[in-house]
């Protein structure tokens, strides 16, 4: 019989590598044939040149004969696998090629695969018509297959790769089982599994995303924000990036309280940014303090902070060139450092420094450079010279002993701050108190003219426009608005009634959602006062319409 057809050899590399011959474990010998084994199971059915397997079992320190060895231990494996074979009978399990040695797997007889295939039979389904359920108890059978670290034991770029992938496959297998658990609302009792998760992957965004939902769904809002704020810590230390743009959108959707993200009947991970909530949705408050970090200002603080450190490191090499400069010149360059932080820093006191290091320098070498007669005055002028050397090192160093300077005018050597960085912090800092007065005092921000540029004012909200006043000339203005826009925001709110929402206006057709996104951090919705009649049709989301109430406080979004 084909050995490809024995059903009862399988082998297991999801942990410490292992074969087994129906209920009996085998001995698989010692270390070095083990790897050899397992470099062939990780190219099941597959034929692998010998070097292939020379390189990955020893890698920079192969055996002289290296072809010899693996050949040796390959006959103990088939020893191992087929101990009925004669020695005469050709190897059926382990066989050579002219390509190399194949290691005949029949099907089902390798873990891995089995792994692989009870996933893709999940994602299948999931996919289809099948249940949650049926989804998650699929997953479960995979999952179950673990038993430890894969290949637990082999060392070796190969075997390091090959664990690598394999852990990400079981990672994402786990945050697939996370999602559809979220599906059934089970959010609460998957909090521990998912911080586990992110503990054991802290760089796949996906199980942080998870974490994030299933806390904010199980009413733990400041945690889910404590953990997108881990997340960012971690990745600005690690590789100075900010988190990705999905895990960023679920932030902001959190920081504004999106009703979206409790609406567990439709998969979560597929809600994009502007979703709107159905009707039966439930109504959120909405968050009391707006995002101070959007994804444009996060990658420009990336950036910066890069530029930042190359100068860092920039100025730690100068320094060390300048302090070096008066020693291997023997003090004939001292003046020219001195001088050089003079004009750089504008100081009239350097500037004479610099010219007593050229006095103290000159007279050195001009009296020593006269060799016709031994005079007293020669051991003064090396004293002078050590001075200068020694002495212009040791001044250099204290002149830049708190950094290079990095800029012209003035004797600060910090660099100003940058003018355009410092508008687009106060900026921010006056929408974010224009919307927190626009949620607890909407009367008062109507008073203050907040999100109407068009009139006049004395308090500043940072260029904030409101989608429920502003005149359509106003609007027009906004960056990829238009007039055609402008135009139609103001008929749909004098037709239909006021807007509850920045999203309202993705769902009723009147802005495109790319643009809608861009204006995030400018756009705010004032409801009108309670008193004011509204015209037209009920808006979307009001009890008239057969939906929730609007919110009584006004939204506060930023991207």
């Amino acid at each position: 019989m084909d050995a490809r057809d024995a059903p009862t050899l399988r082998f297991e590399i999801l942990g410490r590598l292992r074969a087994w011959r129906g209920e009996q474990e085998l001995d698989l010998g010692p270390g070095k044939q083990q790897a050899v084994l397992a470099v062939l199971l990780l190219n099941p059915n597959r034929p692998v040149p010998t070097t292939a397997i020379v390189d990955a079992v020893w890698g920079e320190d192969p055996p002289d004969n290296g072809a010899n060895v693996v050949q040796k231990y390959v006959a103990g494996l088939r020893r191992v696998l087929e101990p009925d074979r004669s020695p005469r009978t050709p190897a059926r399990v382990l066989q050579l090629t002219s390509a190399g040695y194949v290691l005949h797997v029949p099907p089902d007889g390798l873990d891995a695969e089995v792994f692989q295939k009870r996933v893709r039979g999940a994602l299948t389904a999931r996919a289809g018509a099948a249940d949650a359920a049926e989804t998650i108890e699929r997953l479960g059978e995979a999952l179950a297959m673990w038993r430890e670290t894969p290949l637990a034991g082999l060392t070796g770029p190969v075997f390091d790769a090959a664990r690598e992938r394999l852990v990400e496959d079981r990672a994402a297998a786990l945050e697939t089982c996370a999602e559809v658990e979220l599906d059934l609302g089970r959010h609460a009792r998957l909090v521990p599994e998912l911080i586990r998760l992110v503990n054991d992957f802290p760089l796949r965004e996906g199980a942080r995303y998870l974490l994030m939902l299933a806390l904010y769904r199980s009413g733990r809002q400041a945690e889910a924000l404590a953990a997108y704020r881990d997340a960012r810590e971690f990745l600005a230390e690690e590789f100075g990036v900010e988190p990705g743009e999905r895990l960023q959108n679920l932030h902001l959707r959190i920081l504004r309280s999106d009703p979206a993200l409790l609406n567990w009947q439709k998969p979560p991970v597929q809600d994009p940014v502007g979703s709107t909530p159905g009707p039966n949705a439930p109504q959120a408050v909405p968050a009391a303090t707006p995002p101070a970090w959007t994804p444009m200002a996060g990658a420009a603080l990336a950036r910066r902070q890069a530029v930042e450190r190359t100068e860092r490191q920039l100025r730690v090499g100068l320094r060390i060139t300048a302090i070096a400069v008066p020693i291997f010149t023997c003090g004939t360059l001292s003046w020219a450092v001195v001088a050089y932080l003079a004009g750089r820093r504008r100081s009239a006191r350097l500037a004479l420094a610099g010219v007593a290091w050229l006095a103290l320098s000159l007279f050195s070498w001009l009296t020593i450079s006269d060799t016709s007669e031994l005079r007293p005055i020669d051991d003064v002028a090396m004293v002078a010279g050590m001075i200068a050397a020694i002495g212009g090192a040791v001044h250099v160093a204290v002149l830049t002993g708190s950094g290079w300077p990095s800029h012209k005018g003035g004797a600060a050597e910090q660099a100003e701050p940058d003018p355009h960085v410092v508008e687009l912090i106060e900026r921010r800092t006056r929408r974010e108190q224009a919307r927190a007065l626009l949620l607890h005092h909407p009367s008062i921000a109507r008073e203050l003219h907040i999100g109407r540029p068009d009139l006049p004012r004395t308090f500043d909200d940072g260029g904030l426009v409101d989608v429920n006043s502003a005149p359509e000339h106003v609007l027009a203005l906004l960056p990829g608005l238009g007039f055609q826009n402008a135009k139609l925001i103001v008929t749909v709110r004098e037709v239909q009634g006021p807007f509850a929402s920045i999203d309202e206006l993705i769902a009723r057709g009147v802005v495109p959602p790319e643009v809608i996104q861009s204006l995030y951090e400018v756009l705010v919705v004032l409801p009108p006062p309670v008193d004011t009649p509204t015209t037209g049709t009920p808006a979307a989301g009001t009890p008239e319409a057969g939906g929730m109430p609007p919110p009584a406080a006004p939204e506060v979004i930023r991207p």
